[in-house]
């Protein structure tokens, strides 16, 4: 069962689609503590943890051999929300400066490091739960880079501080404090992944470049709002 890093909690219960993001103490374990099953709109911040959780235990509660897994921010060619447009679009329109509201990092899942993580357990049945992501964990600066560089681009880099307009740079990774996930259980049980978030996400931006989403939410491409405020600088 494909399930989500959306599940887990912190310490005072928040998760990554509350209110108040959630402040992890490390790289966060199988053992975390997940939200409650529920049975609320799957397609709500409220509902798509407790729905995830639901259905795990119903899974593993089933007695059959069910692994589940938790990836994070899945990429990879076809994605329904590919979050790299946000910086490859910008490469693309050869944008003079990349603003970043905080560097920001959550960590990333590729499609291909997945299925890699599927192919092993299908050999190995057994009832477990494993986090399932890139080797890797980079933040959105090296993002910004690794993406500019694969469009052949170069821009001015400007980290925002407190005082940017709200909104202004806030890019998909926005994790702060970060979130990443431990690989410890799946790499003892034999996890190879295909490749770290640079080499997996190439296969991605090439698709973006031929078929550019038709669904962009103009927001995040406000470049008046982003020259304002660079000339104001």
């Amino acid at each position: 069962m494909v399930s989500s890093r959306a599940v887990y909690i912190d310490r005072d219960g928040n998760h990554v689609n509350s209110a108040v993001a959630p402040r992890f103490d490390g790289p966060v374990t199988e053992q975390q503590p997940t939200l409650a099953p529920g049975s609320m709109p799957y397609d709500s911040p409220e509902g798509y943890g407790p729905n995830k959780v639901a259905a795990e235990r119903t899974l593993l509660d089933s007695g059959l051999p069910v692994t589940v897994l938790r990836p994070s921010r899945v990429h990879g060619p076809g994605a329904s929300s590919p979050r790299e447009w946000y910086f490859l679009k910008r490469a693309l329109d050869r944008r003079p400066a990349v603003l970043l509201a905080g560097r920001g990092a959550d960590h990333s899942s590729a499609a291909v490091n997945i299925a890699a993580l599927v192919a092993l357990v299908a050999d190995r049945p057994g009832r477990r739960i494993l986090n399932a992501a890139d080797p890797d964990a980079p933040d959105a600066l090296a993002i910004s880079r690794i993406i500019a560089a694969a469009a052949g681009h170069s821009w001015r880099e400007v980290l925002l501080g407190d005082d940017a307009p709200p909104g202004l740079g806030r890019h998909p990774w926005h994790g702060v404090p970060p979130i990443v996930l431990d690989l410890g259980a799946a790499h003892a049980l034999g996890y190879r992944p295909a490749g770290d978030y640079a080499t997996t996400v190439q296969g991605e931006l090439r698709w973006l470049t031929s078929s550019p989403p038709r669904a962009a939410d103009p927001a995040d491409f406000d470049y008046a709002a982003e020259d304002a405020y660079l000339r104001s600088r």
